[in-house]
């Protein structure tokens, strides 16, 4: 019986490949029949007979150096910057689909370079939907191509058969979708799978987000076990006369090191880990898409290396292609529906933003998830990867929008297929999902008052006001990750980009936003400026600010005092210190936890002379955001400080008890626990990543400080 189970099983692999062929046969005939630069036969020969076995010389051997060809091509350019890559795939394509055309007895063959290139595009799409189709009844078939390709990885690695590891932990971080979102998204049917795991398996616990409820803080919190002096999104620093922003690389790799030199540790990762999609490494071997280590360049740079397993199937690069011109289609349309409709509240989304989108939802996704189930396969200890797609639409459609939850139902999609990876898996898996803050809705601050924060500090302090205002630039994450793979696809350095983080020190303040979050710096005095120092050069800033209807509330320093809060209490404006603060006064709207996590903050040294936070309504839960986003997280203020962790119920409670985690580095404390309860023995399984002191990439004429060393991925002293 198993002989003859055998038989029947290469028989239908014989027989899908048959029937691809033919397809393929008739897709490169009915090419040549549309396109004018595209023949299949030469002058002399008319045959049909004659043109129906050209075209199936030309797909057989398109098909076998697609094959065995494309792997070793996609290989030999690892280390061409991603966009480039991903750019490239359709030249290599079509190179192949030329070489075929050669390889045709008699010199039959012949097309355009630039016809080639469509071509081979549909060849490789009309090739991979015909074997997806084939292959969607017979479970057999795909457990056995995952089966081999898990032993295969396994064995190269020299890792445990099954049965013999432990259990193993995957972190999907769903960047900013929030708690009631995801609820509320379970409830409407937007996430099935999500929704069978809360009735069968897993827990939802919320969690509290620190008052920079953003990527970069949370994220460098959870994955390193320390987010101390992470002020904000972006935020000056007066010592260093910089500028720091959480998603540029060089930025992301000093934040990095400050968090392992604090804790000593060099991340959630380094047993054995992979990073993928993240703005740090989380002290990981493996690395994809990871911000921190796009500082590195040269074969040192492993970040990139995740793109061969996507992009060593050609049809993988055309399906992404085709999904990244169809989302460009989506947020044009929904954009242009948006308008029609009036909808209220509204940011622009023209110019560069549907491509960012589209980089976002659907670059991003294929590769990092295709990563993931790479890791799963090949057995690895620790997983955390974020999806940044939901973010991305909601900050410019709004966080509860039909374009937001089209998102969610995708992200779906993506988490049940890494489940159904870990069915076959070498090892027993266990998948976490989280976020690292929500997002709050409501129009910008520039919108609702006719002015940004910029030009009513300006006013403030007395200077003048420009009548065409500048539009504030964006926190979001992932125009930055766009940004930098085009600086990458250019060749240039990403640390050439820095001269407008250095600002001339001058008399006029830097104010800067992240979401509803504001910092104000004087950057020609040193250390951070008093009330009582501000009072004296600027006397109308402060009231000016504190009695804005706008905002919330300021954080700023007295001499008298100690630090203290300034804010509107009813038709009153107060001052009232913090340390004595209890969440009245202006806090109180945010509600509890929010006066310990404005204390937290103004123990950091690069807070700002003065923080600054939006109101916030808790009936409506709107805030304003100082940047152009009509949904927002950066500050205190509903939705957004309310992130969530799903576990499984085999995992011990988040809190004991029943309670709720305070703050990314309680988190931390959490996943940290969870991956020492897998480890079912008293050595841990894969190697430990060490600790070395090098010197930071970032800061080239700093001290050497500890920093995570994850195989040959080490800083090479270049940005």
């Amino acid at each position: 019986m198993g002989e003859g189970w055998r038989w029947r099983s290469a028989g239908g692999a014989l027989l899908r490949v048959a029937v691809v062929w033919a397809v393929s046969t008739l897709t490169l005939l009915a090419l040549a029949g549309i396109l004018p630069d595209f023949r299949l036969r030469s002058d002399n020969s008319e045959s049909i007979t004659w043109t129906a076995v050209t075209a199936a010389w030309g797909a057989g051997a398109f098909g076998l150096l697609s094959a065995l060809v494309w792997p070793l091509v996609v290989r030999a350019f690892l280390l061409v910057p991603a966009l480039v890559l991903g750019l490239l795939v359709f030249f290599l394509n079509g190179s192949l689909l030329l070489l075929a055309l050669r390889l045709i007895p008699d010199g039959s063959g012949a097309a355009a370079p630039e016809t080639a290139v469509v071509v081979a595009a549909v060849m490789s799409a009309v090739a991979s939907a015909t074997s997806t189709a084939l292959a969607v009844r017979d479970d057999n078939a795909y457990r056995r191509r995952l089966s081999r390709l898990a032993t295969r990885r396994r064995r190269r690695g020299g890792r445990p058969a099954d049965g013999d590891a432990p259990p193993a932990t995957v972190f999907l971080q769903l960047d900013g979708v929030g708690h009631t979102v995801l609820v509320q998204a379970v409830k409407d049917g937007l996430m099935p799978t999500v929704a069978g795991w809360l009735e069968d398996s897993h827990r939802l616990t919320r969690w509290h987000t620190d008052w920079s409820s953003q990527t970069g803080a949370s994220q460098l919190g959870i994955l390193h076990g320390s987010n101390h002096d992470v002020p904000a999104f972006r935020w000056y620093e007066k010592d260093s006369g910089r500028i720091m922003v959480s998603s540029r690389p060089a930025s992301a790799v000093e934040l990095q090191r400050r968090a392992v030199l604090r804790t000593g540790d060099a991340g959630l990762l380094s047993l054995d880990g992979a990073s993928r999609g993240n703005l740090f490494t989380g002290g990981a071997e493996q690395l994809a898409l990871v911000l921190s280590a796009a500082a590195r360049r040269g074969r040192a740079n492993r970040s990139r290396a995740g793109y061969f397993a996507y992009f060593s199937d050609p049809a993988n690069a055309v399906r992404t292609a085709v999904s990244f011109v169809a989302e460009v289609g989506r947020e044009i349309g929904q954009s242009v529906r948006s308008r029609v409709r009036g909808d209220r509240p509204r940011t622009r989304r023209g110019g560069l933003y549907p491509f960012i989108r589209a980089f976002a939802t659907v670059v991003e996704r294929d590769v990092v998830v295709a990563a993931v189930m790479g890791d799963m396969l090949a057995g690895r200890t620790a997983v955390y990867a974020d999806l940044v797609a939901y973010d991305e639409v909601a900050h410019h459609s709004g966080p509860h929008s039909r374009d937001a939850a089209q998102v969610l139902k995708r992200i779906d999609r993506a988490v049940a297929l890494i489940a159904k990876v870990a069915e076959h898996a070498p090892r027993t898996y266990r998948i976490v999902l989280l976020s690292d803050h929500g997002q709050s809705p409501g129009e910008t601050f520039e919108d609702a008052y006719g002015l940004t924060l910029k030009d009513l500090v300006r006013a403030g302090c007395g200077l003048p006001v420009s009548r065409r205002a500048g539009r504030t630039r964006s926190g979001a994450e992932a125009r930055d990750a766009a940004r930098h793979a085009l600086l990458g696809a250019l060749h240039r350095p990403v640390g050439e980009d820095e001269a407008e983080e250095r600002p001339s020190p001058g008399p006029e303040p830097i104010v800067l936003a992240s979401g509803n979050l504001g910092l104000i710096s004087f950057p020609d005095l040193p250390g951070r400026l008093s009330r009582e120092e501000i009072d004296g050069r600027h006397p109308a800033l402060l009231r000016t600010l504190a009695g804005h209807p706008g905002i919330g509330f300021l954080l700023v320093r007295s001499e008298r005092h100690g630090s203290v809060v300034l804010g509107r209490d009813g038709d009153a404006t107060v001052e009232l210190p913090l340390a004595g603060l209890d969440g009245s006064g202006p806090l109180a709207v945010f509600g509890p936890g929010a006066a310990d996590a404005v204390r937290r903050t103004d123990a950091f040294p690069h807070a700002a002379d003065i923080m600054v936070n939006s109101m916030y309504d808790p009936d409506t839960g709107r805030v304003h955001a100082f940047e152009a986003q009509i949904g927002s997280h950066g500050g205190l203020g509903g939705e957004q400080s309310h992130a969530f962790l799903l576990s499984p119920l085999e995992l011990t409670e988040p809190v004991p008890g029943g309670g709720e985690p305070v703050g990314a580095e309680q988190v931390h404390t959490v996943l940290k626990r969870w991956l020492d309860e897998s480890r079912c023995r008293g050595e841990p399984f894969g190697p430990q990543v060490p600790l070395r002191r090098v010197e930071s990439p970032a800061y080239p004429g700093g001290r050497d400080e500890a920093l995570p060393v994850v195989g040959s991925d080490l800083p090479d002293g270049r940005d």
